[in-house]
């Protein structure tokens, strides 16, 4: 693909050259960037969606401590023996307490404040409606919650942040190739005379064109190559600041080995789409001025 001395006698490497370049590699770091972001998003989204499957909290209110004891003891009886229950387990207390120190203070460690008795359970999807029938029926004021249903906004804005940087990088595409055809057709201009010398001397609109392709396919392959290796380091980086917070969720939206590998071939595929936006422009061009 690297332009040949022909070529560069064709299309001189002037600073209207490096300009390509430097557009390109811009283009290719805000690609890839948006990229590693869409595909953080699906990933992190698909392990929520296993994470919240199945996942159900049964919460026991009554204010009595002996009757929410006993109805928390007899639910996860009850629920133990039902099929399609894989986990079932009541939240130590003292946990809950902890937890809700940083709202209630010391308060909220008070045995004389009422406290509700948690249950944890996992289920298949075909078990859920048994499982809340038993809970109602043996505490007729239990609640129910699914963790997929509190955290459906939460999922509802990874989606929308996943298509976002899908469509964001079809407008970078799309730019990418009226960036292409400004170029091809500012050179045909600039060389207009040369063409029309290469014409008398027998060459084809193919062959001129070829020319333009391969002298924007390889400046879009250089450029793309800066921009995606810049880019892939940030990504690198951000990813590792993300692992060390800790946080389950932020660590979900790590890349897998497959997304480094369609990240990498971005470049490739920005080549492509510069040849041929190239060769249709500079072919159509010739046809309706030469």
């Amino acid at each position: 693909m690297r332009p040949t001395a022909r070529d560069r006698r064709l299309l001189d490497e002037s600073r209207r050259t490096r300009a390509m370049t430097g557009i390109m590699a811009i283009m290719l770091f805000l690609t890839v960037l948006a990229g590693a972001l869409g595909l953080g998003m699906f990933a992190a989204t698909a392990q929520l969606d296993r994470a919240l499957a199945g996942r159900l909290t049964v919460q026991i209110i009554d204010p009595d401590a002996a009757t929410r004891d006993r109805e928390a003891r007899a639910i996860v009886a009850e629920l133990a023996r039902l099929p399609g229950v894989r986990q079932v387990s009541e939240v130590d207390r003292a946990r809950l307490a902890e937890l809700l120190r940083p709202w209630l203070g010391d308060a909220g460690l008070d045995s004389d404040l009422p406290m509700p008795a948690m249950i944890d359970v996992e289920v298949r999807a075909d078990a859920v409606a048994a499982v809340e029938a038993a809970a109602r029926r043996i505490a007729p004021g239990a609640r129910v919650d699914r963790h997929a249903q509190w955290l459906s906004p939460v999922r509802s804005f990874m989606t929308t942040m996943s298509w976002l940087a899908l469509g964001l990088m079809l407008l970078i595409a799309s730019a990418t190739a009226a960036v292409v055809l400004l170029a091809a057709r500012s050179g045909l201009d600039t060389h207009r005379d040369t063409i029309e010398v290469l014409h008398m001397l027998g060459s084809t609109d193919v062959q001129i064109a070829r020319l333009f392709q391969r002298r924007i396919a390889f400046d879009t392959l250089v450029g793309g190559l800066i921009g995606a290796g810049a880019a892939l380091g940030l990504v690198w980086f951000l990813q590792g600041q993300m692992r060390g917070l800790g946080s389950e969720m932020l660590g979900g939206v790590a890349l897998a080995q497959r997304d480094w590998l369609i990240l990498l071939l971005l470049p490739l595929a920005f080549a492509l789409l510069a040849t041929v936006a190239a060769r249709v422009a500079v072919l159509r061009a010739l046809a309706r001025t030469l």
